[in-house]
């Protein structure tokens, strides 16, 4: 007797289970397990990401605050804590390196106080895990900025960029509406000091009261107030922007350095 094609479809879900249903359910469960667990793997390192990251910002805020605290900065410095994992630098106690750009950084206790407009520190070996509870690196460089607008305020002289490498011009007001214009090499000093040298103008004497502005300007090593303690001045550069001060230093801590004071 001829059976027709679809007949033997149905006989053939018949014999395992009626619908199919039941033969197709393993499979699928197989299925959907795989596909969790493929997404899960996916997503454990984007976790991992996310809690370091977590982990750095806590991080970075404490050191900004301990700086602030520390420096007496109007405001936190931005801080970056460089490397990964930061969980696993946090868990041995030292941060492999952390840097710091701070701004408006006074400085007081001085008869003539420049505060520092920008500093930018380069941390290594950062230890939070001391007694004291402030930071402390094992060595750093920093770059501290003051600006012409705070040395003529500091100096009562109105100082520029000379045209000559690695000095500085300054001019002092004459009577009836005349101008003096000097220039002084700057270098660095023992103490964490700037000094001044080989003062000269081309053209024309100097007077008196000019004279004794300059002497009060220039005469002394200007100090580089209240940067942390443990940094120790090495180079000086003349910029279009001020002068440049390059440091470095071992056991460093956010505290002021009161050699130079």
């Amino acid at each position: 007797m001829y059976q027709h094609p679809h007949d033997e479809e149905v006989q053939y879900r018949a014999d395992r289970g009626g619908d199919g249903r039941a033969f197709w359910r393993p499979a699928l469960r197989l299925r959907r397990r795989t596909i969790i667990v493929i997404s899960a793997l996916a997503v454990l390192p984007l976790l991992a990401v996310v809690a370091d990251r977590g982990a750095a910002e806590l991080v970075e805020s404490r050191i900004a605050g301990d700086f602030q605290d520390g420096m007496d900065t109007p405001n936190e410095p931005s801080v970056h804590v460089r490397g990964f994992p930061v969980l696993t630098q946090m868990s041995s106690g030292t941060l492999d390196r952390v840097d710091i750009d701070a701004h408006d950084i006074p400085a007081d206790g001085s008869t003539r106080p420049v505060p520092v407009s920008e500093l930018d520190v380069r941390l290594d070996g950062v230890s939070t895990s001391g007694g004291d509870g402030e930071a402390r690196a094992r060595k750093a460089e920093a770059t501290a900025l003051l600006t012409y607008q705070d040395l003529t305020d500091s100096l009562g002289l109105e100082i520029g960029k000379a045209d000559e490498p690695g000095r500085i011009k300054a001019t002092a007001a004459l009577p009836f509406g005349d101008e003096l214009t000097v220039t002084v090499g700057v270098s660095a000093a023992s103490g964490n000091r700037i000094a001044f040298e080989g003062l000269r103008v081309d053209e024309g004497d100097i007077p008196d009261f000019v004279q004794d502005l300059l002497d009060n300007a220039f005469d002394e090593p200007l100090p580089l107030e209240n940067l942390p303690e443990g940094l120790n001045l090495r180079t000086i550069t003349v910029t279009d922007a001020g002068i440049s001060a390059y440091l470095t230093g071992k056991t460093v801590t956010f505290r002021p350095d009161s050699s130079s004071a």
